[in-house]
């Protein structure tokens, strides 16, 4: 009976360990409010590139907002209230933006947000860093991870589309960003969609930033990862708690 006994616990311990395993090494983690699938840091230094998603698995598209590149960094992806696009590199100045479900991301960030909050931004918010800040400051006591939008118009805007060499090794950040193809906007009227963190750098954002951001122009023939903007109307959007 104790010989039983002694097996039994032993078994459960093993199962045990053998859960907990599964799920730290699991490629998804979920919140609330917000699933992030694998992580930048994978892609940038273990050269991940391949699918981990394929998006037109997100069954319920309803509120549904999310952003990372391509698989094998062959572009930027964004998701903006149901409706997911794909931008590509043409050339130096010009690119393609398709809106369609059936691609994959090496990482990626999503959530459902059916309600939102308006808070005009103050005149003092111009910059990417002061949009992080602003965020940060207005929404002390939210679950985080969380969405956020921009709307509105913006002076100027830098953003890239990843353009990886097909058969590139990538096993730093440097080599993931070969191929890149930054794009200038100016005086338009934009969708921001972000998303906000003081804890996943390097899991979905940059390891010296606190937001991930993805931006589509009105037209929907710019959409790329933002780098840098100056903003001169928007609106905050913050999710209804």
């Amino acid at each position: 009976m104790r010989i039983f006994k002694s097996f039994l616990i032993t078994y459960v311990l093993f199962l045990s360990v053998g859960c907990e395993s599964t799920k730290k090494d699991s490629a998804r983690i979920v919140y609330d409010d917000i699933t992030i699938i694998s992580a930048m840091k994978n892609v940038m230094w273990k050269g991940e590139l391949q699918g981990k998603i394929q998006l037109d698995t997100i069954t319920n598209k309803k509120g549904l907002y999310g952003i990372g590149p391509e698989s094998f960094l062959t572009g930027e992806i964004l998701i903006n209230d149901g409706k997911s696009y794909v931008s590509r590199v043409t050339s130096d100045s010009t690119m393609i933006v398709e809106e369609r479900f059936d691609i994959s991301a090496p990482f990626f960030v999503y959530g459902h947000v059916v309600q939102w909050k308006e808070i005009e931004l103050p005149n003092d918010i111009r910059s990417l860093k002061d949009v992080a800040f602003f965020v940060n400051a207005e929404t002390v006591g939210y679950k985080r991870p969380l969405a956020f939008k921009l709307v509105g118009k913006l002076k100027t805007a830098t953003i890239h589309v990843q353009n990886l060499p097909k058969g590139t090794i990538v096993s730093s950040p440097a080599e993931a960003h070969q191929g890149q193809i930054n794009y200038q906007l100016y005086n338009e009227e934009v969708d921001i969609v972000g998303f906000f963190s003081t804890e996943h750098k390097g899991i979905f954002t940059h390891h010296d930033s606190n937001v991930h951001m993805h931006l589509i122009n009105e037209t929907k023939t710019m959409m790329g990862h933002v780098d840098a903007l100056e903003i001169d109307k928007m609106k905050l959007l913050l999710p209804v708690k």
